[in-house]
């Protein structure tokens, strides 16, 4: 079994600071991690559930995936986060599977990660992020 747990479930928002308020009033959430991830042009606010996450993401520009998913969907569900302990090994499989790759090889991502994407074609109509910790 390459999967190891759900790291986290992706919520595009339109105003993260709105967002971050509704789930500390609603939950008592508080935010465990922010950054910006210049390179898909977002910024995410991550609250621990366990040992997952729940990922509060926005659009930092107006090109990017986040921002071109908003205008098309609205708010709501965006994609889920795998958390795998080989990155390289999980997406070779997938597409042996006969996933659709959105990135052809792993790359970093946010936290110090080591992520890659597969298109919801081929995958259930699911966005899919795979995510190695790197620690």
């Amino acid at each position: 079994m390459l999967l190891t747990e759900i790291d986290h479930v992706a919520i595009a928002v339109k105003d993260l600071d709105a967002a971050i308020a509704y789930y500390a009033e609603a939950f008592g959430a508080e935010v465990h991690h922010r950054e910006v991830v210049d390179s898909d042009g977002v910024e995410e606010a991550l609250v621990k559930v366990a040992d997952s996450y729940i990922q509060l993401t926005a659009a930092t520009r107006d090109d990017s995936p986040i921002a071109k998913y908003l205008e098309k969907k609205g708010e709501g569900l965006h994609h889920i986060g795998y958390r795998v302990d080989d990155c390289a090994q999980a997406l070779e499989s997938m597409v042996a599977a006969g996933a659709t790759p959105i990135d052809k090889e792993p790359r970093p991502g946010s936290r110090g990660t080591t992520v890659a994407f597969i298109h919801p074609k081929g995958s259930f109509g699911t966005l899919i992020e795979l995510v190695q910790e790197n620690l």
